[in-house]
Formats: structure tokens, sequence, C-alpha cells
């Protein structure tokens, strides 16, 4: 649906941001997928591969028919943990980077070590955290927060001192206190850093869901896909991983969503026509 808002006396319409534009963007890898599936399905067929090594594609929409309750049960509470973290990761890191920010002793502090935890392998710290935390909840929930903590800390930072040097001085001839420019300032200029970290920390939460799952767990459909792979079930390993892929998909497109409704005056989501307003080629 066109956008209509008023503009020089007269009414300006927005085109290209409603169905037609959805569609555009839904439809290009809608038809790549059915292709890829369809080419999928032939090779198995005509190469009569066994399988317990890789199932067609009709197999495993079959699998999901089947265990589709049972395997989005799993679903929901792997989504569940890789939300939480990515939530107590992305906070903590805004947080961190805000300091950081304020403070440049604290970013050359801080940044090494943010740094060293960026660089060790979740792998290795989950054993820890399940060791801790047992095989609950709470450790997926923090190795998801680990792994979505530095892209975000990374983005936060260079955003929120992403500001133009005139806004900043006008802030402070008018006597703006550190708060109101944070606030109206920079945390208004660092949101297309944050989104654009928010687009790949929500992916890695569930990386980091599932790998904490696959070194322990009692649900979970990390779990699920393990215990598929160890039983050489083919058709189930491809419907998790299908699922955990959907999720993915999602919540990416969510984030999409959400950063669409709040930066809309930002120049990638403006017209050619709204830029060529403001001065931009």
């Amino acid at each position: 649906m066109a956008q209509v808002e008023a503009a020089g006396g007269g009414l300006k319409v927005h085109a290209g941001r409603g169905p037609g534009r959805l569609y555009s963007e839904v439809m290009p890898p809608v038809l790549v997928f059915v292709l890829v599936a369809a080419g999928w399905e032939a090779v198995v067929r005509l190469q009569n591969i066994p399988p317990y090594l890789l199932p067609a594609p009709s197999a495993v929409a079959l699998r999901l028919w089947a265990d589709g309750p049972a395997l989005i049960a799993e679903g929901v509470y792997t989504l569940l943990e890789a939300l939480l973290g990515f939530g107590l990761g992305s906070a903590a890191a805004v947080f961190v980077g805000a300091t950081m920010a304020r403070w440049q002793l604290l970013e050359r502090s801080l940044y090494p070590l943010a740094v060293l935890v960026k660089v060790t392998p979740v792998v290795t710290v989950a054993p820890l955290f399940i060791i801790w935390f047992g095989f609950g909840l709470l450790p997926k929930v923090l190795i998801a927060a680990l792994i979505t903590f530095f892209p975000v800390l990374v983005n936060a930072v260079t955003g929120l001192k992403a500001v133009e040097p005139a806004a900043l001085e006008f802030f402070e001839s008018v006597g703006a206190s550190n708060w109101e420019i944070f606030l109206k300032l920079r945390f208004p200029a660092s949101l297309p850093y944050l989104f654009a970290a928010f687009r790949v920390s929500v992916v890695l939460g569930l990386i980091g869901a599932v790998v904490a799952e696959w070194l322990g767990a009692e649900r979970g459909l990390g779990r699920a896909v393990l215990l598929a792979n160890q039983n050489l079930d083919m058709a189930g390993l491809f419907a998790g991983v299908f699922l955990l892929a959907l999720c993915g998909v999602g919540l990416t497109g969510l984030i999409r969503i959400w950063e669409r409704q709040l930066l809309f005056w930002h120049e990638t989501y403006l017209t050619t026509e709204e830029l060529t307003e403001r001065g931009k080629p």
C-alpha cells in the first residue's frame, strides 16, 4: 500500500513500499528454493542415493508432516534459548559499548578483553557452562549471549561515535547534558549500526543455543538433530535442520521489519525522489 503524507501544501505519495515490494523480495528466494529442492529430488532419484546418505526432499517433507508437532515443540524451546541469549548479550553489549564510547580509557582497557572472548571457540566454553549450571535453560542462554555479545559491541561503539561534529557542537552549545546527548544524538545515530549487528547476532544466538544442546541438553531442536544423526535418521536430521534454517530466516526477517519501522527516516529506506530532495545522488 502506498504511503501518503503532506508535503508542500499537497499530498506526496510513496510508492513501492507495500505488497508489491514485499512480493519482489520474497518471490526470488522462494523460487530458488523450489528449484534447488526439485534438482535435489531429481539427483537422489536418478542416482538411487540411499536415504541414510542423502534423503530426498519429499522424504524430509513427509517426516516434517509426521513429526511436525514434536519438532516444532523442540524448536520453540531452542528459539526461547536463542532469543533470551540474544536479548541478554545485546543489552550487555550496548551498555558496555556506551561506556566504552564515553570513556576512551575504558575502551582501550576493555576492547582487548572483548576480542579475547570473541576468539575463544564457543565449543571450549560450553562444556564449562554445562558443568557449572547444569543441563537446563540457563547455560544455553548464557552461551547464546556470549556468542552474540561481540558483534553488537563493535557496532555499538562504532555507531555511538558516528555523530556529526556539527550536531554534537550544537548540543554542547545549548548546554545539553551527557545523558541528553546520548538519548537524542548518539543513540539514534547508532541505530543503523546496531540493527546491522542484530541481523547477524540473532542467528549467532540460534547457533550458540544449538551447539550448547549438542554438548548436553534435556530437550531442544539441537538435541533432536544430534539424536537423529546418531541413529542415521537422515530424514529426521534434515527436517530439524530445515526448521532451524526457517527459524533463522524468520528471526532475521523480524529484525528487518523492526528496523524499517524505526529507521524509516534513514537514507537506506528512502526513495530516489526523497534522496534527491536531501541532496543525495
